[in-house]
């Protein structure tokens, strides 16, 4: 799937074309083991080490310019101008920038599944399989496993950007960077001496966020969870339906809002034969419900194709190709709507070391389920030759599944210091189902040194973020790079 923009690509080998090698022999070493390898970690990378932010000289564009060829050109300026809303907007779309800045830096070596992409705005609720509200990361694209402290730094200086960004205080934006590595490090001891089983059963629901403002007689912020569980529940495919779509000839069909959604007819004008189109993309549809579950494949298989679209996402994603595709079940009524959205390489696969999965939305759905206590049912991939004749990787999800997200733009300071909790916490059980959270929580230790080690460092890669994001208004100034405002 892909328009007629004459894109390159460097795909990766088909998967299955070489054998797979056999499964590695899984070590299981000691308790004892393993707690003494966290505090020799303490010798050969000691906690203060992290205050390190050194930024050797580098051209923030070229950057962010070096994985353009392969994205869909006349949507670039749109990405410079999400990104040049703001410092902590601009962050938001610099995972490229921040992994070649941590790249250099000293590392633990205590690897788990990485995010990639951990800032504060990557976090967010929606509804289970069992249809909770919990509180999850989500947003996976960059994920590989890597060390620990990449994710945790990159989640600490997100609080204190997003705190400039709303006016705080320093006082007011250190108190949130350190309740998100406090957390961080106290939910990582807390995990260590449970069970593999209680662990892996860990999650943070609504009803968890509510006992604890409930405990704290914190009724203002009751009252503002109820809202915001409430209003997520109306965040469905029917109200996608009603909102993205419109009927033509007794047909629903998405709705065009240039450049921001276009339908895939407005996308192919000229092109003649409209059959060949739409078996394309049952293909693609056949191809990808072949990795999911066969509970939930047979599920898919009783919703319909009726239309397909481009849609624009993110800051950072802007330029990827993102699909939406509408299908119906039982009736109108019945709508499922799919986001299908192009997987590129990790930002730090140049510093990791390449993924083991050959196709690279596979990369992103094994990321994520092994991050995510609860992970969409219909969470998969698949890779497709385009109309180019290119053939691109892909991963496919539910567009609207009772998602919602913080409100940075009126959050106030107790209310970042709560949420960096939540996100501390949620990142720890993240990392302590892939890592090991025995030997992390040892290296973390008892006191705060590691907090505050982060918390020099998110202050002074604030403000590298800040020079960055001007000298990229520079570029955009001189006329280096193209930007579109207000989309």
């Amino acid at each position: 799937m892909t328009t007629t923009t004459a894109d390159q690509a460097s795909p990766r080998p088909v998967a299955g074309a070489a054998a797979e090698p056999p499964p590695e022999k899984v070590a299981h070493p000691p308790v004892a083991e393993r707690a003494a390898r966290g505090r020799g970690v303490r010798t050969s990378c000691p906690r203060q080490v992290h205050t390190a932010a050194a930024i050797e000289a580098r051209d923030p564009v070229a950057l962010l310019e070096a994985n353009a060829p392969a994205r869909i050109e006349e949507l670039a300026p749109i990405r410079y101008g999400r990104m040049l809303t703001s410092p902590f907007a601009f962050y938001r779309g610099a995972a490229a920038i921040m992994a070649h800045d941590l790249a250099p830096l000293p590392r633990t070596g205590l690897r788990v599944q990485l995010c990639g992409d951990a800032h504060l705005a990557n976090f967010g609720g929606f509804a289970s399989p069992e249809r909770d509200f919990v509180f999850d990361l989500n947003d996976f694209d960059e994920t590989l496993p890597g060390p620990f402290e990449w994710d945790v730094k990159r989640l600490a200086a997100s609080f204190e950007i997003a705190g400039r960004n709303r006016g705080f205080t320093e006082a007011e934006r250190t108190a949130g960077v350190l309740a998100a590595t406090r957390s961080y490090r106290t939910a990582m001891r807390e995990f260590a001496p449970m069970s593999n089983l209680a662990v892996w059963y860990s999650h943070l629901s609504a009803s968890d966020i509510e006992a604890k403002l409930i405990a704290e007689h914190d009724t203002k912020r009751l009252k503002a969870l109820a809202r915001a569980t409430e209003k997520a529940r109306t965040h469905d495919h029917v109200r996608a339906f009603h909102k993205l779509t419109h009927v033509v000839d007794g047909i629903p069909k998405i709705v065009s809002d240039p450049p921001l959604i276009v339908p895939v007819d407005d996308l192919l004008t000229g092109f003649d034969d409209r059959g060949a189109l739409v078996d394309v993309v049952r293909s693609i549809l056949r191809g990808y419900r072949r990795t999911l579950q066969k509970d939930r494949r047979w599920l898919l298989e009783q919703f319909s194709y009726v239309d397909l679209a481009r849609k624009v996402v993110g800051v950072g994603s802007v330029g990827t190709r993102c699909w939406v595709v509408l299908m119906l079940g039982r009736d109108a009524d019945d709508p499922l709507f799919l986001q299908i959205k192009e997987a590129e390489d990790s930002v730090l696969e140049p510093y990791l070391g390449r993924s083991k999965f050959q196709n690279r939305g596979q990369r992103v759905v094994e990321g994520q389920r092994l991050m995510q206590a609860s992970s969409d049912i219909f969470l998969g991939w698949h890779r497709t030759t385009g109309l180019d004749g290119h053939q691109r990787d892909y991963y496919c999800r539910q567009l609207w599944d009772w998602k919602s997200s913080v409100d940075l733009e009126a959050i106030l300071p107790r209310g970042l210091v709560l949420y960096a909790e939540s996100c501390g916490w949620t990142l720890a059980r993240a990392h302590a189902r892939s890592g090991d959270r025995i030997a992390i929580a040892e290296y973390l230790g008892k006191g705060d040194a590691f907090d505050r080690a982060l918390a020099q460092f998110a202050s002074v890669y604030a403000d590298q973020n800040e020079r960055d994001y001007e000298a990229v208004r520079t570029a955009a100034a001189s006329g280096r790079i193209k930007v579109e405002e207000g989309l």
